[in-house]
């Protein structure tokens, strides 16, 4: 086998800056855990992408329609790389890239109105393997079809479409997933070095349409996503992170619009989600690795988004590095499974708290809201997850299957949830309770009738 690149550890200059980025940040931010105001605190610290205004259209560099691009848009990121940064330009036109895009850092990846950058539908293509994190578990795979690693200063902007390819090789590879899936799993428990976590060719482990590792000051803007082979955009380990007005219509298995995965000071405002899966997900890692790792996801704003998937807004359910200080606000919430799901299983350990959601307009889901937090452990069952200091309000739902389903380990009951000025106008069944302790209800409105008081669910004594 190859040496394995040059991505295996930190740069010590790279963790240099990020520390310093993250105290002048954490300086910013002076307002109680759970305060709205702390809102205008996140927003304010997050830097922007500093990148020269200087274009290089891939078409200066060898780019024809119907060849593969790819050559040139390397050698665009390369020149503009060695000019101190500036703008890829992707211009109208369809573009096939026969292989990952790796983003570098001062790259602005402009992807014009008018084009289309299709990948190509070879999994061959997607090697050597990068170091990526596949369902919250770091490991070395096959590359994000858009990748950026160890990067500052970073966008992905432009009016044109971003495209996976409906008949890539990856999604033949769902149902054939799992014995991968669970070797992964298993090596991320029993402590084996994410170095030598390979999952190269002949595994079966898709990789995400878009993803960012280890990377500060990013701006996602204004493109649109169709065909992933798994989650949409993926954010790991990322720092300051601008995400607005993209939009996804992505709808194959997994298909989440945005995963903000060990991430701090992440705005996401007027974008627009049609996906397979949930619309926009905050995670910190999965089981030992996730705990490991310790890197939660913390000072996160998701606000003025449509969405519409299987589910709307979720935490979890890879959360072992904690999630706190996140704030949804004024969405709008479409149809699916759950408009909101908040989820863990026995394994995963972590604390979820101060998290605020607030001026929802919600049409119709099977679940309002849904923590499914007993997920069965399937590599011990040890470490249940702590959900609490979770306040939603100001609601307006026109019909819910079930209003409220709370389903928390005995170990580690469902805490301190405020349901405030919810009107649902329809509803199948309201209130469904397993280890809940202290659900507040303050005019909580079904139909006809008002609800207000404190529910408990504890085990019966014997």
């Amino acid at each position: 086998m190859k040496p394995l690149p040059a991505a295996v550890s930190f740069l010590p200059r790279f963790l240099l800056i990020l520390t310093s980025l993250l105290m002048s940040a954490n300086a910013a931010i002076k307002s109680k855990p759970g305060d709205w105001a702390m809102v205008d605190e996140i927003t304010a610290a997050i830097e922007l992408p500093r990148i020269p205004k200087k274009d290089f259209p891939i078409t200066d560099f060898g780019a024809k329609r119907g060849g593969d691009a790819l050559p040139a848009i390397k050698a665009a990121i390369e020149a503009a790389t060695k000019a101190g940064g500036g703008r890829v330009i992707v211009p109208k036109g369809e573009w096939l890239s026969n292989g990952p895009v790796h983003l570098k850092s001062r790259i602005d990846f402009h992807v014009a109105e008018g084009a289309v950058l299709v990948f190509g539908p070879e999994a061959k293509h997607y090697l050597p393997v990068v170091l990526t994190r596949w369902e919250g578990t770091e490991l070395y795979s096959y590359s994000p079809l858009i990748y950026a690693f160890e990067v500052e200063d970073v966008a992905i902007t432009g009016k044109g479409v971003i495209d996976g390819n409906g008949a890539s090789e990856f999604f033949t590879w769902i149902k054939q997933q799992g014995p991968d899936m669970n070797k992964l799993r298993r090596s991320g428990v029993d402590g084996t070095p994410a170095t030598k976590r390979i999952f190269g060719e002949g595994s079966k482990l898709r990789p995400p349409l878009v993803q960012f590792f280890r990377a500060k000051r990013v701006l996602l803007e204004d493109y649109t996503l169709k065909n992933s082979p798994f989650w949409v955009n993926h954010l790991v380990y990322t720092d300051h992170a601008t995400i607005r007005r993209i939009k996804v219509d992505s709808h194959h298995t997994n298909n989440d619009g945005i995963d903000v995965d060990s991430c701090r000071f992440v705005l996401i405002e007027h974008c627009h989600f049609r996906t397979g899966d949930d619309s926009v997900v905050v995670k910190s890692g999965r089981d030992l690795d996730g705990r490991k790792v310790g890197k939660p996801s913390e000072y996160v704003v998701v606000r003025h988004n449509d969405m519409g998937g299987e589910d709307g807004i979720a935490l979890g359910s890879e959360m072992s590095g904690d999630v706190r200080h996140v704030f949804f606000s004024d969405n709008i919430l479409r149809k699916g499974v759950s408009a909101i799901r908040f989820k863990a299983s026995l394994d995963r350990g972590g604390v979820v708290e101060h998290i605020r959601v607030r001026n929802f307009t919600v049409e119709a889901f099977e679940n309002l809201f849904w923590f499914q937090l007993d997920y069965p452990g399937g590599l011990g069952g040890n470490f249940p997850s702590t959900y609490r200091d979770i306040v939603f309000e100001n609601f307006t739902v026109e019909k819910a299957g079930t209003v409220f389903d709370g389903d928390a380990p005995a170990a580690a009951p469902l805490m301190e949830v405020v349901l405030r000025n919810i009107t649902i106008k329809e509803a199948g069944r309201n209130f469904v309770l397993k280890n809940v302790n202290g659900l507040v209800l303050d005019n909580v409105v079904i139909g006809d009738q008002a609800l207000n008081g404190r529910l408990e669910s504890k085990p019966a004594k014997k």
